[in-house]
């Protein structure tokens, strides 16, 4: 029973530690990534619906990215979702056919601005994993009628270990993105 409570609680960090993983590279660099593209909520036919489910995103060039909407359609309600997101700042230009964004250098107070959104997503991460710790904990406590205390003691220290594994991995992709935004 410990065990399994302890195998639950530990995929559910690692889906926090790969959704953390998966918030950062949300944040813009200096170059081109159709990640922080694939989210976008798109208004299309009345529902907000992910861009990468409207179009095929594409990296020519470093600093480019072309958008190819599967319906010709929905080109002016993508070009709508992508000018209305506020972190990217970037602009968008429609050739009727596809749109090109050319993402901006990035400027020094811009990449300051970057790693505290990135250290709020850290933080967030590190707190979900320490929640999924006490749900965790409070099952363990659960389990206190049925198995003994010793048992309830080691699967406890076993939690925490695995917790701070968990947490360590937040904080390692954590700087491997603040130093890939500090790069010039």
């Amino acid at each position: 029973m410990i065990n399994d409570v302890l195998t639950e609680t530990k995929d559910k960090m690692a889906k926090a530690v790969d959704h953390a993983k998966e918030d950062f590279s949300t944040v813009r660099t200096g170059r081109a990534n159709p990640q922080l593209f694939t989210k976008i909520p798109v208004d299309y036919y009345g529902t907000a619906t992910p861009l990468e489910q409207l179009a095929s995103i594409a990296v020519p060039e470093a600093r480019v990215l072309v958008i190819t909407p599967y319906d010709k359609s929905a080109l002016k309600e993508i070009e709508k979702a992508i000018v209305s997101r506020p972190n990217l700042g970037v602009t968008p230009s429609n050739d009727g056919n596809l749109i090109r964004v050319v993402m901006p250098e990035l400027t020094a107070d811009r990449r300051k601005e970057y790693v505290k959104l990135v250290q709020t997503k850290a933080e967030e991460a590190r707190v979900a994993v320490r929640n999924i710790r006490r749900k965790a904990k409070t099952d363990l406590e659960a389990l206190k009628d049925e198995v003994g205390e010793d048992d309830i003691a080691r699967g406890e220290k076993e939690l925490e270990a695995f917790t701070k594994a968990h947490i360590d991995r937040i904080d390692e992709a954590s700087k491997h993105k603040e130093a890939e935004l500090l790069e010039v």
